[in-house]
């Protein structure tokens, strides 16, 4: 009698599929408990800026875990997901704004890039969209004498002026008078300067505008150095004066320090008109790097943001971040 021979155990087959949807979930759920807890230390610090686009890889990292029926990757995505997009969702979402009927200000913010800053451009924005503030960083005394020869002197005639070789001036120019003017230095990485001073707006009440300039995180020994900038931000006086900061924060809204400030008392105009996600540094040289949000116009809660714009500014990595305001009356 012939006895068949058992048949050979069935090879186990690697689970490709599973591997495949954790490698997708995971890196996303990471990075969303990096974001939730605020661990932006290190090389984290740089990479946060980046969330946005993660949050749009959570969405398609969720999808394949639901066509390929893992469900326990699928559970992770979707944590992740919701996560993600709940903190990045809403800066495209224009927000209320409080009911104030002072007068409008517009205020535009440029980094001049160490003074490479086409200056026509510039003053041509300030001609075109009656800018009334202007708050510049990294602005040399090349940079601005070529802004008067283009015609700022005469559009915008007061003014709060540190100009510096490099990257550490700032300035602060004004279509109404300034008092209460002053300079403050960051201690960190290039040392950075901060023009300031106090608006004396027709019809509303005095507004002080500040040329902000924190510390880059450009290297991992500087981002101490990013932190403390950051930190020494004057905060909001929800309960004295309007206050406004306005330029080359280094960082974005993912970024713990910046969200630290927003909480004494400021609201990011970008974000509260739903223009949030609108990228402000490239670099725009070919460089494979997509563009983050870390310029920004930060106002007093008591103040309306109408509208945000972003612009083109040939010779800076950055762009200008113009934004239409509204005072409470005075």
């Amino acid at each position: 009698m012939i006895v068949d021979a058992p048949p050979a155990p069935a090879r186990r087959r690697a689970p490709v599929g599973t591997v495949l949807c954790w490698v997708a979930a995971a890196p996303t759920a990471a990075w969303a408990t990096v974001r939730l807890v605020g661990l932006d230390r290190g090389p984290l610090v740089q990479a946060l800026a980046f969330t946005p686009y993660v949050a749009g890889w959570s969405v398609l990292a969720l999808a394949l875990t639901l066509a390929l029926r893992r469900w326990w990757p699928a559970a992770v995505a979707a944590l992740a997901a919701v996560a993600l997009l709940g903190v990045v969702v809403p800066r495209a979402l224009a927000q209320p704004q409080p009911a104030v009927t002072g007068p409008t200000i517009r205020l535009l913010t440029a980094n001049l890039l160490a003074g490479a800053a086409d200056a026509s451009t510039l003053v041509e924005l300030v001609r075109r969209h009656r800018v009334d503030v202007l708050t510049v960083q990294e602005f040399t005394p090349d940079a601005q004498a070529a802004l008067d020869r283009a015609g700022l002197d005469r559009l915008l005639p007061y003014r709060q002026l540190n100009a510096q070789d490099g990257t550490p001036g700032s300035g602060l120019y004004s279509r109404w008078p300034i008092g209460e003017v002053g300079v403050r230095d960051n201690r960190g990485g290039w040392g950075f300067s901060q023009a300031y001073g106090t608006l004396a707006v027709p019809g509303g009440p005095p507004v002080r505008v500040e040329s902000a300039h924190p510390s880059a995180p450009y290297a991992l020994d500087q981002v101490g150095a990013w932190r403390a900038d950051l930190v020494a931000q004057p905060p909001a006086t929800p309960g004295g004066g309007l206050r406004i900061l306005a330029g080359d924060f280094n960082s974005t809204l993912d970024h713990g320090p910046l969200r630290a400030l927003l909480r004494t008392g400021y609201v990011d105009a970008a974000d509260a008109t739903g223009t949030g996600l609108t990228g402000t540094w490239g670099p725009y040289d070919g460089d494979l790097i997509p563009p983050v949000t870390i310029d920004h116009v930060l106002i007093d809660r008591r103040i309306a943001a109408d509208d945000v714009a972003v612009f083109d500014l040939p010779g800076s990595d950055h762009r200008p971040v113009l934004a239409t305001l509204r005072l409470p009356a005075a």
